[in-house]
């Protein structure tokens, strides 16, 4: 073929192939590139791909079919391509446009081999436009006959690349064109037909999914007109658990769950306990705290605004403000991955105020205050939570309560802890050794949540009442605080500062119209009451009060007036009559309800027979005190002028109340002493108490309880008192004007009470039998 001389178009984004006919917009070039094809060459230019490291080798020879504007005003012209050329050198030509030289490629003889690829390549392009739904186009292909026409509509396939129709345009050979493209093509069949599968199961996967959302929707409907509320799962727990502050570990695990419930039916009853425990874990306020207050004046004004006395418990809240604060200060409130918690013991009787302490401390803190009621408590469960997998299955009361709380370093009040129980269900004061040890609860588990749970930052304040039924590890983990109970002077201070206020206002009547005198408050506190605490005390103010306001108002409360209010006093002095035989001696002891005097009674019977009769329902180790003092008081019958025939009579001791179950060995100098004076003839001063263990050498061993002990000996009106010498540091916690009533001996020998105690004997001699 003639070689021709054509401006060329080179183009950017598009490859064009013989047989096209497509709109070109133009720039400064491609306008150059026109104008010359329609000035000077017959319209016709040569269209080739522009290339970005050399010219391209081939180009098509296109004609300018029309020139004008796009929709969008930009200036295009519309090519009708023709032959392939090859591309020659460069020559000159009219107008800015590039000339070269074109030499049009020679069509080659068609084989039959290539009449087969051809066929095959047709079958493959029907089958694209079959998915595609072309019809008008497969009908337009299938009466092209020319295999080179047939190569180069694919020029017009989206699924090419520009490399790829470039590289078609670069081959003159119909036999390598269509083999590459039936390669291509098949390549795209199969591609195509794997993202159609995919996309069919995506389309079914939607579609059941809007069928199913439609369905909730409609449920959600019918609930709403039934009144029934929404199902419970309509929340959308991952994104709850995206925006909620958790702990790295609790997200993750909390993620995991999410995976599970998204993966489940609304069928499977694991969704509902996946549900619940997604909910338990996004009410805890893992990231939450509160802020303490550091003024440690305002703090102890509190402290005492809220209760009387109580210095001890005081001074330790003040001391661990100090100490928090300093901590802050010194960037040390966390050391070792723990945070600076206390695990405090208030023990004492009842009615001294040790629950309403937690919630004063708690305010004192500016901290939250939760309660956590343990007495009863028989099911390790109720302290560290259930296993996910029982029905019904709930977190521990530990747990429930920093919920409850709101914050990660709350005041909590494990009330009653003595009175935990232990049965098949397993030891719930076992399950407490982990939460109050300082050392082991800032990584506290709780089996509901199998979860890391930090309890280092929580203030926990224990009570109880009795410290033997406290299993021993559980009591080496708590700082114990000991609140033995009031004075007389206490209580009418207390009676007068806060039980007077609130129950004049529970009453309905205000301090204008009802007056009680500080010696009315001192009657109903010395003969009214003889308790350690003050319940008692308020629940006669209350009675007085509830009377006196039906009369005429105002009206003064006196010791007059009593009687009449609140009936006869109960409890009158009784030391003196009771020790008015011999064989009577008063003792000290330690109850549930505080420090009380405890009277023990010997008698010498008729008989012969040597024998030992003890009633009162005592415990085990009374009963052997009872036995050693007897033992002590035969090997020393000579010392105090006890004959031997005196001792072969039958002895029977007696400790009154004898429906109160009584125990311990601080009873033992006490019987000793009841045994030489019934011996001895000789009556046990009125005045006298006594405390300690004895020993059958005579030895006066160390007790316990002592501060309560004097109390109670302070309110029956004992003044001479008899103490082990080994518990003379305990008098250190004895308030002063305590001390100012009784005389106390420090003894470290049964001796030395029997020669002080005892009366002189005003018969010579034993009693006779």
């Amino acid at each position: 073929m003639t070689t021709k001389r054509l401006p060329v178009l080179f183009l950017d984004d598009v490859v064009l192939l013989p047989g096209m006919i497509v709109p070109i917009p133009l720039d400064e070039a491609a306008k150059a590139a026109i104008d010359a094809a329609q000035t000077s060459s017959d319209g016709e230019l040569l269209a080739a791909p522009r290339l970005d490291d050399r010219y391209a080798a081939f180009g098509v020879v296109a004609s300018v079919e029309k020139v004008g504007r796009m929709r969008g005003g930009a200036q295009a012209a519309v090519l009708r391509t023709g032959d392939r050329a090859r591309i020659g050198s460069g020559v000159t030509g009219p107008g800015a446009a590039l000339w070269v030289e074109a030499e049009p490629v020679e069509d080659v003889p068609v084989t039959d081999h290539v009449r087969e690829l051809a066929e095959e390549y047709k079958r493959l392009v029907v089958s694209v436009l079959q998915r595609r739904e072309a019809w008008q186009v497969i009908d337009t292909v299938s009466a092209i006959e020319d295999p080179s026409a047939l190569a180069d509509t694919a020029g017009w396939a989206p699924y090419l690349s520009n490399d790829r129709k470039r590289q078609l345009l670069e081959t003159p050979d119909i036999e390598t064109r269509l083999v590459q493209l039936i390669e291509w093509t098949r390549d795209h069949l199969a591609e195509t037909e794997v993202t159609d599968k995919i996309g069919e199961d995506v389309r079914e996967s939607v579609e059941q999914r809007n069928r199913e959302f439609l369905l909730r929707e409609q449920l959600k409907a019918i609930r709403k007109e039934l009144g029934e509320g929404e199902p419970d799962g309509s929340d959308d727990y991952r994104a709850r658990v995206e925006a909620a502050d958790l702990p790295d570990a609790v997200r993750e695990a909390a993620m995991r769950e999410v995976d599970k419930l998204e993966h489940s039916s609304d069928q499977n009853p694991e969704a509902g306990w996946i549900r619940t425990w997604l909910d338990t874990v996004l009410e805890l306020p893992w990231g939450v705290k509160t802020d303490d207050s550091t003024d440690l004046e305002a703090a102890r004004a509190v402290l005492d605004a809220d209760h009387h006395g109580l210095d001890e418990v005081k001074e330790r809240i003040v001391e661990y403000l100090g100490v928090r604060a300093r901590r802050a200060q010194r960037g040390l409130e966390i050391v070792g991955g723990r945070g600076s918690g206390a695990v405090i013991l208030l023990a004492g009787p009842p009615g001294v105020g040790k629950t309403s302490l937690g919630e004063s401390v708690a305010r004192t803190l500016g901290r939250k205050f939760v309660r956590v009621s343990l007495g009863g408590v028989r099911d390790e469960a109720e302290i560290r939570g259930h296993r996910r997998t029982y029905v019904g299955a709930l977190p521990g009361r530990i747990v429930r309560a920093i919920k409850e709380a709101g914050s990660m370093n709350p005041v909590v009040l494990l009330d009653e802890v003595d009175k935990v129980g232990a049965d098949y269900r397993g030891d719930p004061a076992a399950a407490l050794l982990e939460v109050l040890d300082p050392a082991q609860n800032h990584t506290f588990r709780d089996h509901y949540l199998e979860l890391d749970l930090d309890l280092s930052d929580v203030l926990f304040i224990a009570t109880a009442n009795v410290l033997d039924t406290i299993p021993q590890a559980l009591f080496d983990r708590m700082e114990l605080i000991s609140i033995d109970g009031y004075t007389e002077d206490d209580k009418v201070a207390i009676a007068r500062d806060f039980l007077v206020p609130r129950l004049l206002e529970r009453a309905a009547v205000t301090a204008e119209e009802v007056t009680v005198t500080d010696d009315a408050l001192r009657e109903i506190a010395a003969h009214y009451t003889r308790e350690a605490g003050v319940r008692g005390m308020e629940r006669l103010l209350a009675k007085a009060f509830r009377k006196v306001g039906l009369k005429e108002l105002p009206a003064v409360v006196g010791t007059e007036s009593l009687k009449d209010l609140i009936g006869r006093p109960r409890f009158l002095p009784e030391s003196r009559e009771r020790t008015a035989v011999p064989g009577v001696a008063s003792g000290l002891a330690v109850t549930g309800m505080g420090g009380d005097v405890l009277f023990i009674e010997a008698s010498l019977l008729p008989g012969t027979k040597t024998s030992l009769t003890l009633t009162g329902q005592l415990g085990d180790v009374m009963k052997e005190s009872a036995q050693i003092a007897l033992s002590y008081v035969r090997a020393h019958a000579a010392e105090y002028g006890i004959s031997p025939e005196q001792l072969d009579h039958p002895l029977h001791l007696h400790v009154p109340a004898g429906a109160v179950p009584k125990d311990g060995p601080s009873a033992g100098v006490t019987m000793t002493t009841a045994l030489v004076s019934l011996l001895t003839g000789r009556n046990v001063r009125a005045e006298v108490g006594m405390t300690g263990e004895v020993s059958l050498t005579g030895r006066v061993l160390p007790i316990g309880g002592v501060k309560q002990k004097l109390l109670a000996a302070q309110r029956a009106g004992l003044t001479d008192i008899y103490l082990p010498q080994r518990n003379e540091p305990d008098l250190d916690d004895v308030p002063t004007d305590i001390l100012g009533d009784l005389r106390v001996h420090i003894v470290s020998d049964v001796r030395e009470i029997l020669e002080t105690a005892l009366e002189p004997a005003r018969v010579a001699g034993a009693v006779a039998a």
